[in-house]
This record gives C-alpha cells, sequence and structure tokens, in this order.
C-alpha cells in the first residue's frame, strides 16, 4: 500500500511549495512562525519543498556530530508540518549537499517522518521522482507532481541544468502513459531555474529605474519585469540565477504537452508567474528569515487544483507580511542580509571597489605626506 496516497477532497487539491528555508544554527523563529501560520491558513494536501532546505556552508555544522545537527534543523522546520499533518516532499537544491550529508542520506532522514511522501524516485538520485495524486474515490491517478533535482554549481559558480538523465526518466514515464491512453497534467518543480525565465522578462538600458544586473551569459546587461507581471503582484529584486547551459528541459517539457508549470526557488528575491509557451514559469520566493530575502514579503506559493478541470490551476504566494503584524525578531540580521551581495559576481565587484578604494586612499595619504614634506 502507497505511503500517504494523495487524492482530491472535495473535488479541490492543494499544494504549498517552500522554497529555500536555508537554514542554519539557530534556526530562524520567524520562519517557523511563517510555516505555523500559513499552514493554518491554508490547511495544504500537501507541501512541496523546493531546495535549499539547509545552508550546508554554515560553520557551525561542522560542530560536533554533522549528522546530528542536520538532524536538528531538520526536525525544526518539519515541526509544523507534523503538528498539521501535512505530507510534504522534498527535492534538493545547490546547497544542502554542502554540509557534508549528501542529498540521498539526508532523503533517509526525511523520510523517518511519518508525512514523508518519497514518490517514485530514480535510482540513486532522490530528489528526481514523481508522486501521484488520484481522484476523491483514490482509485485513478488525475494530476501527477514531478520533482527534478536541478544539482549544485561547479567551481567556477556554473549552476548545472537537469541532466539528460532525469529528462530521460520523465520522457519514458509519460512515453509508457501515453501507451496506456493517459496524458496526465502535472506540476514540475525544482530549485533552480531553466534559462528560459530570461525570455519572459524585459531586457532594458543599464540605468532604467528598477532594473536588475544579469551575470554569467547575460553579463553586462540589465532587466526588469514586464509591466502585467508586475501587475499581477510579481516582483523580481535579483537576476535570474540560470545554468549557463540549456539542457533542452523546457523544450521537452513542452512538446510533452501535459507540463502546465515549472516552480522554481533560488532566487529568493524574486516572484513571479510569466506564461511562455503554454507553460508557466514560476518563481517562488524565500520562506527563510537566516538568508537574504525580501524582507517581509518571505512566504510560500499555494497551487490550488479543482478536479472538475485538472488542465488548469490558480497560484498565489502567502507572505509573513500578510499573516502577522509581528515584528521580525533579529532587526540587525534583517538589515545585513538585505544589503549583502545576493551573487559571487557582486562578490568579486565589492572586493574590486574595496581594493579600488583602498589603493585611491592610500595614493592620497602619500601625497599628501609628500607635499607636506616640501
Amino acid at each position: 500500500m502507497q505511503r500517504n496516497k494523495l487524492n482530491f477532497k472535495n473535488g479541490k487539491f492543494k499544494i504549498m511549495q517552500i522554497a529555500d528555508v536555508q537554514d542554519i544554527f539557530p534556526v530562524s523563529a520567524d520562519s517557523i512562525k511563517l510555516l505555523r501560520l500559513a499552514l493554518k491558513k491554508e490547511k495544504p494536501d500537501l507541501a512541496v519543498f523546493t531546495g535549499d532546505q539547509i545552508y550546508g556552508l554554515d560553520p557551525r555544522l561542522r560542530i560536533g556530530n554533522t549528522r546530528a545537527n542536520v538532524e536538528a534543523i531538520i526536525a525544526s522546520y518539519l515541526a509544523p508540518l507534523n503538528e498539521a499533518n501535512v505530507p510534504f516532499c522534498v527535492t534538493f537544491g545547490n546547497h544542502d549537499a554542502q554540509c557534508g550529508i549528501s542529498n540521498e542520506e539526508q532523503s533517509l532522514i526525511y523520510s523517518k517522518y511519518p508525512g514523508f511522501i518519497g514518490g517514485m524516485q530514480r535510482d540513486g538520485d532522490s530528489g528526481t521522482t514523481v508522486i501521484p495524486v488520484y481522484d476523491e474515490s483514490g482509485k485513478k491517478c488525475i494530476f501527477e507532481i514531478f520533482l527534478f533535482d536541478s544539482g549544485g554549481q561547479s567551481a567556477t559558480g556554473e549552476y548545472f541544468p537537469v541532466k539528460k538523465e532525469q529528462l530521460d526518466l520523465y520522457k519514458e514515464i509519460r512515453r509508457s502513459e501515453k501507451e496506456n491512453g493517459e496524458s496526465i497534467p502535472h506540476i514540475v518543480f525544482q530549485h533552480i531555474p531553466v534559462p528560459e525565465f530570461f525570455d519572459v522578462i524585459k531586457k532594458v538600458p543599464r540605468h532604467t529605474k528598477g532594473a536588475v544586473e544579469a551575470f554569467r551569459t547575460h553579463k553586462n546587461e540589465f532587466y526588469v519585469l514586464p509591466d502585467e507581471i508586475k501587475a499581477n503582484g510579481g516582483f523580481m529584486l535579483e537576476s535570474p540565477a540560470t545554468p549557463d547551459k540549456n539542457s533542452g528541459e523546457f523544450d521537452i517539457l513542452k512538446s510533452d504537452g501535459g507540463c502546465l508549470a515549472i516552480a522554481v526557488g533560488h532566487d529568493h528575491n524574486n516572484s513571479f508567474v510569466a506564461d511562455l509557451d503554454g507553460i508557466k514559469l514560476i518563481y517562488t520566493q524565500c520562506a527563510g528569515f537566516n538568508v537574504y530575502g525580501p524582507k517581509r514579503k518571505r512566504g510560500v506559493r499555494i497551487f490550488e487544483l479543482d478536479e472538475s478541470n485538472t488542465n488548469a490551476f490558480t497560484t498565489r504566494t502567502v507572505t509573513f507580511d500578510s499573516l502577522c503584524s509581528d515584528k521580525i525578531q533579529k532587526p540587525f540580521t534583517e538589515f545585513v542580509l538585505t544589503h549583502i551581495p545576493t551573487s559571487m559576481e557582486q562578490v568579486k565587484r565589492a572586493a574590486a571597489l574595496t581594493v579600488a578604494a583602498a589603493a585611491v586612499s592610500a595614493a592620497s595619504i602619500i601625497i599628501t605626506v609628500k607635499a607636506k614634506k616640501r
């Protein structure tokens, strides 16, 4: 018997996407509050973690027993789900495995919780899976949730695309379904956005108000959200950090015909919904308060499905600001996180500017000293 079999209830099914909790020691009380209040208000049928649940580079994870530390962090942000009796599934981001505990080992930790749903996992890739959602009778699968582990990044900072082997699994599953006379609609959840996210935003001159600077393959380019996306509540405060190479994922999903959306996290300050060739490209802002993010607009995303028409869905975000009027508990930390660079390119630029400023300052001192000697 399938563990935590999912099905529509009263003709409805609700998914909560939780992106980039990215917690460290000590776990943020505001992150936990956000999750607890959102779960209480929305009562989802499933929570989907889309990667970077843990900030693996936090050195405190390596003090003492790393595995025990990871288990403690996981226990903290799963507590609200356990209390609300909400099942969950997990894929991974570029930071999770950096703690020294592999994604597979982390998946085993998650699997000990009664609410965990593993689905049909790809061998050796616990973050890539497909989870069926059945009709109200529980007899027929009428919707699917695909999770892709979009992987990490190279030593030079390049993000990896979803692998060919993962896409082959997707094609194999879909081909098998169609041979049985079915084409089940589905949403794909993953951490890192596909390169096509750049196709739905607008390239603008450098000094355009609100423009964000892009890097790597889009170096020296600047972008804003189109007005119609902003009018629907979308915001983009940083450039999409997409893979340099395109594995063809979007084209494969588009050609299949059953994919309704690709929902991602990764870029904490972005939250919007855009249409591209019949597929919705969806960003969800971070839920964590121990990382940089959009201040009180940190939140989760809700997807609502109707059994009478599973080829469509509605989506919206629920933010910390909309859930409570409480002050953020660590305002100084929040101020720092709001002003730090959000990419390695910005770190390098800041370092270069610091060096340049120091050189100018040193030169000024030398000139002043020489002038006084004269």
